[in-house]
Formats: C-alpha cells, sequence, structure tokens
C-alpha cells in the first residue's frame, strides 16, 4: 500500500504540472501575439484629443428679432465636416432650454454634414435623380451660369433631420432666426464656409417648417447686424 504521504506528495507534482503547462500555454500565445503586432504593416492611428475653446455663437431672441454673438467654451473634434455638425449641435442645444429666448424642441437636429470646395466645376458627377453626386444638390447648382461655379471657400451641405424639422415652430420670424443663427455661427466659427444648401433626411426640402426656404443656397454671412422683423403669428 502506498504510503499517504506519497500520495499527498504526487497530487501536489500533478498539480504543478499543470499549473505550470497553463503558465507556458499563456507565455507562448502572448509571444505570438507580440510577434503578429510587429509584423502588423497597419499604421497605428494617434488618439484624438480636442482641447477646450473659445467659441461664437450667434444666438437668437424671438422678442427682438435680434442674433447676439455669445462665447462658450466647448471642445470641438478637429475634422472639418465633423467639427461643423459639433458645432451646429451645441448651438441647437441652447435653444432646447426653456428659459431660452428663441425655444426649440430637443433631439438631434443634424444628421450629418459634407463641405464641398468652391468653385463647383462642371460636368459633375450625377446621380439617377439627376442631383449633384454626394450631396443632394439639385442638378442646376452645377451648370456653368449658377454662382457656386464662381464662388470660393466651402460649400456646407447640413443634413438636417426631417423630425427636427417637422417639430420646428412655425413662423417667419422663428425660422428665420433659426436660419440666421446656424449662418452667424458658421461665419464666426468657420470662415472658410461661404455657402450652405441645408437637405432633410438627404433630400431637398421647401421649407424649414412652412415658412422659410430650404431649398436654396445661403451666403454665410454676419447676421448679428441684421434685424428680423417680430411677426405675432
Amino acid at each position: 500500500m502506498i504510503p499517504r504521504y506519497q500520495r499527498i506528495l504526487f497530487a501536489v507534482l500533478v498539480l504543478a504540472c499543470i499549473a505550470m503547462g497553463a503558465v507556458l500555454w499563456n507565455h507562448h500565445r502572448h509571444n505570438y501575439s507580440l510577434r503578429d503586432e510587429a509584423n502588423n504593416d497597419a499604421p497605428i492611428e494617434a488618439p484624438s484629443f480636442a482641447a477646450s475653446e473659445n467659441v461664437t455663437l450667434a444666438l437668437a431672441n424671438d422678442s427682438d428679432g435680434s442674433i447676439t454673438p455669445t462665447t462658450r467654451d466647448m471642445a470641438l473634434p478637429s475634422t472639418p465636416a465633423v467639427r461643423v455638425r459639433a458645432l451646429l449641435e451645441h448651438l441647437l442645444a441652447e435653444y432646447t432650454s426653456r428659459k431660452s429666448p428663441h425655444p426649440l424642441g430637443g433631439g438631434v437636429a443634424v444628421e450629418d454634414v459634407y463641405l464641398i470646395d468652391l468653385p463647383l466645376s462642371a460636368p459633375a458627377p450625377r446621380n439617377a435623380d439627376g442631383s449633384f453626386a454626394g450631396s443632394g444638390l439639385p442638378a442646376k447648382a452645377v451648370e456653368m451660369d449658377d454662382p457656386l461655379t464662381r464662388t470660393t471657400g466651402q460649400l456646407a451641405v447640413i443634413n438636417l433631420r426631417s423630425a427636427w424639422c417637422d417639430a420646428h415652430p412655425s413662423g417667419i420670424t422663428v425660422e428665420t432666426l433659426t436660419i440666421d443663427s446656424i449662418l452667424g455661427t458658421l461665419h464666426a466659427a468657420m470662415p472658410q464656409i461661404t455657402e450652405v444648401r441645408f437637405l432633410a433626411d438627404g433630400q431637398p426640402r421647401s421649407t424649414l417648417a412652412g415658412n422659410v426656404e430650404l431649398d436654396r443656397t445661403y451666403d454665410v454671412v454676419d447676421t448679428s447686424n441684421v434685424v428680423t422683423p417680430v411677426q405675432h403669428e
């Protein structure tokens, strides 16, 4: 009969062998992982850090029809199109407060933003429906007599969400102030953008909320010196 101490010793040795095998297996896998990473030629994407900065927002006031430049401290991405989208979301979020002088509904307003270098050249790629490929602009926007073929800077195509437009308060004053607020903010924060076109869910939309045209090209200008007549609708 095998003495008890030998059985205990044997069991300890077996457990030690199992543990050692597990350690060696993990070490082996780790070495292969390091080797694969060393042989990977794909560039490593550097982390992106957005520092907080002072940004001017053109804030609207329904009571007197004014646009007031106001400085806010915020962190924005560096990629231009993503930066514009984040900037506009910050701007429109200002209006979700009940105490806002230009109250708007909440929710995501901007689906995405496209930036197109100007002037446009003709002929341009067309979609099946005749629109300018990649932006939803109508075909006439790239004809040689169109102002966009002679304007410099950048065209920002802002794709809004239809649900946000549908929920926007209706009225000449409030709709005009929303557009002017966007234009004034872009003028102050993104001076390379000189023109704006709006889409809704990727398609042209005739008006913002029934009054102000949305299917046209807007010049990006300083709107703080423009007072919109207050309409009591």
